[in-house]
């Protein structure tokens, strides 16, 4: 072959390869860049006509759904209206807003989460754009109950159950709650944001954050035994008041119960026992393990990270270390001075004494299934962490028991079933506001968990964990142990 010829071909070879590497770049390597910046709308006009893959419950029902309007275009449905608003979110695609499970899937939900060579292929075949399917850990029925025992409040509040096993989220619920279904229309965002609206767009299991109360003091309990210092039997004065940080506290009712074993502390919620432990146990200890536990870090959820809130004592909104000067760890122990924490991370914490000391990583998804069928993603259980010894979980676990058993937290019982639990009042508001903040914590059956959950009930009238918000727990329990 002449060199004229060579040359001419090479040159040919040349060009080809750079409008290969050429086109490469925008449609495969850098694709997702472009698709991200804010100036290019291209993509935001191709997403209205994706039909994105569909949202579902544990049982199959689903909960969001593309529907075909005008011009090819498609829009979001939700059969389950406000059931599911929190957790699944919304995609108002023409507005480029999405929240929730609708805008973390979301390159999965829109088709964009494949690889981008073949991606590239179906374009070339003329395939359209489809997502895939996220199939949820959500229970319906548990999901119900928690709304409607909620609303029954007349309060806001929030409830969290998860498997302990494998950090499955079972329920979230949140009241009050919204329709995502309405969202698109004009003004809705502005008018749910408004001052009285009770605020129904902000996550108040993952978004809030609470005074504890005494149900921290499963925390403090899980705290003082593994460190060593103590066990279920160590005897400490639970007379009131006694004098922590240099202020005296005082037990529910002023009630003095003179020297009690730690089971018994537990059992009563006696705060001047278990201020006496967070003030022995120390600063350092305590901050060990409450970031042990998942503290001031975001839960690792699935979940968009600012729809979270990390978890610990704050000031002036911001988080302050529990070194701080400005730290009373003696009230922090029982739930009080600043602490503030999401239903979420209670449920966390509970759910690593359910199983064993193990904190499983929780998570909303269980599953990715493509338009064929086929399951391309599973969420498989993974530890998150190991806060504390199986041996302090066992010890812990008893210690919650004799709680519903005998102690403040009897309303939570259920036929044939024991359950773990701790009661939560923390005092709101102003003195003399009457104002508290009922919460509560279990797991069941306690011999072989299924199911944590964590209750919060917002600025009762004077309402007790155990009156207000245990019997929320209770029903969700049963719903999901029946």
């Amino acid at each position: 072959m002449s060199q004229p010829i060579m040359r001419l071909f090479a040159t040919i070879v040349l060009l080809f390869a750079i409008l290969v590497v050429g086109t490469s770049r925008w449609s495969v390597f850098d694709a997702k860049a472009l698709r991200d910046n804010a100036l290019n709308k291209r993509p935001l006009l191709a997403q209205l006509h994706v039909k994105r893959g569909a949202i579902k419950a544990a049982d199959g029902s689903v909960l969001a759904r593309s529907v075909r309007g005008q011009g090819g275009t498609y829009r979001r449905s939700y059969p389950a209206g406000s059931l599911f608003g929190h957790p699944v979110g919304y995609a108002i695609v023409a507005l480029n807003q999405l929240a929730g499970i609708e805008r973390y899937r979301n390159d999965e939900l829109s088709g964009q989460a494949g690889d981008s060579l073949s991606s590239l292929a179906d374009q070339l075949q003329g395939k359209r754009q489809q997502g895939d399917t996220v199939v949820t850990t959500l229970d319906p029925q548990a999901q119900r109950v928690a709304t409607d025992q909620l609303a029954a409040t007349g309060s806001p509040g929030a409830v969290v159950a998860l498997d302990p096993r494998t950090g499955a989220v079972l329920a979230m619920a949140s009241s009050p709650g919204y329709d995502p279904n309405g969202l698109g229309r004009s003004g809705v965002f502005r008018a749910l944001n408004s001052a009285g609206s009770g605020a129904p767009l902000l996550d108040r299991a993952t978004q809030s954050s609470y005074a504890p109360g005494s149900t921290f003091k499963v925390l403090t309990a899980a705290a003082a035994i593994d460190s060593g210092r103590y066990t279920p039997d160590s005897v400490i004065n639970g007379d009131s008041p006694k004098t922590i940080s240099g202020v005296p506290m005082r037990n529910d009712l002023g009630q003095s119960y003179g020297d009690i074993s730690l089971t018994t502390a537990m059992t009563n919620s006696v705060n001047t026992v278990f201020g006496q432990i967070g003030e022995a146990l120390g600063k350092r200890t305590m901050a060990d393990y409450m970031r042990r536990f998942g503290f001031y870090r975001r839960p690792p959820l699935d979940y968009p990270a600012d729809e979270m809130l990390a978890s610990g004592e704050r000031l002036n909104g911001k988080l302050l270390p529990v070194t701080s000067d400005r730290v009373d760890v003696g009230r922090m122990a029982i739930g009080q001075d600043k602490l503030a924490v999401t239903p979420m991370q209670m449920a966390m914490v509970v759910a690593a004494v359910a199983n064993g000391g193990r904190l499983m990583t929780p998570h909303l998804t269980d599953r990715i299934v493509d338009p064929d069928g086929r399951t391309v993603k599973r969420v498989e259980p993974t530890v998150a962490g190991t806060p504390i010894s199986p041996t302090t979980a066992a010890q812990v676990n008893q210690m919650m028991r004799t709680v519903v058993e005998s102690g403040t937290g009897t309303a939570v019982q259920l036929p044939g079933i024991q359950v773990a639990g701790k009661t939560g009042t923390a005092e709101i508001g102003t003195l003399g506001a009457n104002l508290t903040q009922p919460s509560f914590v279990a797991f069941a059956p306690a011999d072989a968990p299924r199911v944590a959950i964590a209750v919060t009930v917002e600025r009762s009238q004077g309402g007790f964990g155990g009156t207000v918000a245990a019997p929320i727990a209770r029903a969700v329990l049963q719903s999901l142990l029946s």
